[in-house]
């Protein structure tokens, strides 16, 4: 074992764990306050003592090779072990660290949680990075697992919460309601299936999947709805809504803000919808360092607020 370490800086363990994260040169040098050069160097100088390439161009990023994936994990825990022996009995501190806490989202589930998480550490950590990344459904699990993200929000799905080595904190659950124009020449007050059922209505598919929750509640019910636009976003439907005679059908709080900024109505959905259910996901592997324990303690302050 010795002789294998003896062969490698170790240093460039930090600059292996920073790009398989960020997959980008300039994010890594930036986590390691070095510069894009000395970062490229130092993949080159790991590429020569582990004989692989690790990292291969892939448009504006950095994909990991086969054998940089193996050895992500045995180097990630590693770094762990030694950054809490040598940290032992050294708290976090939050006033002077300059550390980036980075959350996968979609554009509403960080509408729902960044703006009280942000006023809850602003003053409590104002030199400390929080960075927020678009995360597919599929690769949600993966950014856990390997660091690239030490939090995630939404993803509230069997393979998620039945997954091993997650944990999570329940921020709330909500009903759905119909948001429709103010004005509808066919919507009033009351929404009957019937008339919900005739209109055409905004579809929001925020995880790249085939359907809707709302049309996967209609389907088991027999009934489906005519879709006319699908869209990856939630915050832009109330826009779409209040100018066009669509419908659509969102979680209560994104639809009651937006009804008292534009011209919308907040109709009870017609029919029996699921809970809109809001987690913030974390990897047990990455929750024990007094800062991850911080940020925890943040979320949960943040998650107990009316």
């Amino acid at each position: 074992m010795h002789d294998a370490l003896r062969q490698l800086d170790l240093n460039l363990l930090l600059v292996f764990d920073a790009l398989y994260r960020h997959r980008s040169v300039v994010a890594a040098a930036t986590e390691l306050s070095i510069s894009p050069s000395a970062c490229s160097h130092a993949l080159a100088r790991l590429r020569g003592a582990l004989a692989d390439e690790l990292f291969i161009r892939e448009g504006a990023g950095m994909q990991p090779t086969a054998r940089a994936h193996k050895l992500a994990e045995g180097v990630q825990d590693g770094l762990r072990l030694l950054a809490n022996s040598l940290g032992e009995g050294r708290a976090f501190q939050p006033s002077t660290s300059k550390q980036t806490f980075v959350f996968g989202a979609t554009d509403f589930t960080a509408f729902a949680v960044m703006p009280r998480l942000i006023a809850a550490i602003e003053a409590a950590a104002p030199r400390i990075r929080t960075k927020v990344e678009p995360v597919r459904r599929r690769d949600a699990l993966d950014a856990l697992v390997s660091g690239r993200v030490h939090f995630a929000l939404g993803i509230a799905d069997a393979h998620a919460t039945s997954h091993p080595e997650l944990e999570s904190l329940r921020f709330y659950e909500e009903d759905y309601v119909v948001l429709a124009r103010q004005g509808h020449p066919r919507v009033r007050d009351k929404l009957a299936l019937e008339q919900y059922l005739q209109e055409r209505h905004v579809a929001v598919l925020p995880w790249e999947t085939e359907a809707s929750v709302i049309d996967a509640a209609l389907l088991r019910a027999k009934h489906a709805r005519d879709v006319a636009l699908e869209l990856p976003h939630m915050l832009a439907v109330p826009v779409i809504i209040a100018s066009t005679d669509y419908l659509a059908t969102l979680p209560r709080s994104l639809a009651m803000q937006a009804a008292d900024s534009l011209p919308l109505q907040v109709l009870p959905a017609p029919f029996r919808t699921p809970l809109y259910s809001l987690h913030v996901f974390f990897h047990q592997r990455h929750a024990s360092s007094a800062s991850q324990q911080w940020m925890l303690a943040q979320l949960q302050k943040a998650l107990a607020s009316p």
